[in-house]
């Protein structure tokens, strides 16, 4: 944040994406989080992923360089495929400030495998997607903490 005159200047990106999972075990998931965890920690980028066998969402927040940065590497990074972005948003606090990436076993994913295939996530707007990291966030258990 940098003040501009008496206006305060925010750069608090939040980006929300969907992929597809490639191999997913248990092994790759806790490589995914602790890549995630390490380079979130050293670029102030903040979230939550929420995962299971056929989907990735994850929220990030930071700073608008380093999201996109972050992104790019995920996009790159072969164990994701279909790498969509569903939400891309200025915001003046962090949702999941707390957390270098919060993991959510799917707890708060309340859609079917074939709902998803279906392309449920097509459908939402964007006030549904945010809505429900809003509940991951008040939710959030410390068990699934950093």
């Amino acid at each position: 944040m940098r003040t501009q005159g008496a206006t305060i200047i925010t750069d608090l990106t939040q980006l929300i994406y969907v992929s597809q999972p490639f191999g997913y075990e248990s092994m790759i998931l806790s490589g995914i989080l602790n890549d995630a965890r390490r380079c979130n920690l050293r670029d102030d980028i903040t979230g939550a992923l929420i995962c299971r066998h056929d989907i990735y969402l994850q929220l990030l927040e930071g700073p608008s360089e380093r999201i996109d940065a972050t992104f790019t590497r995920i996009s790159h990074d072969d164990r994701h495929l279909q790498v969509n972005t569903l939400i891309r948003r200025q915001v003046a606090d962090r949702m999941f400030g707390n957390w270098a990436m919060l993991h959510d076993p799917v707890e708060s994913l309340i859609w079917t495998k074939e709902q998803i295939a279906d392309g449920v996530l097509d459908r939402l707007s964007p006030i549904e997607i945010i809505g429900m990291f809003e509940s991951v966030s008040r939710n959030a258990r410390p068990e699934h903490a950093n």
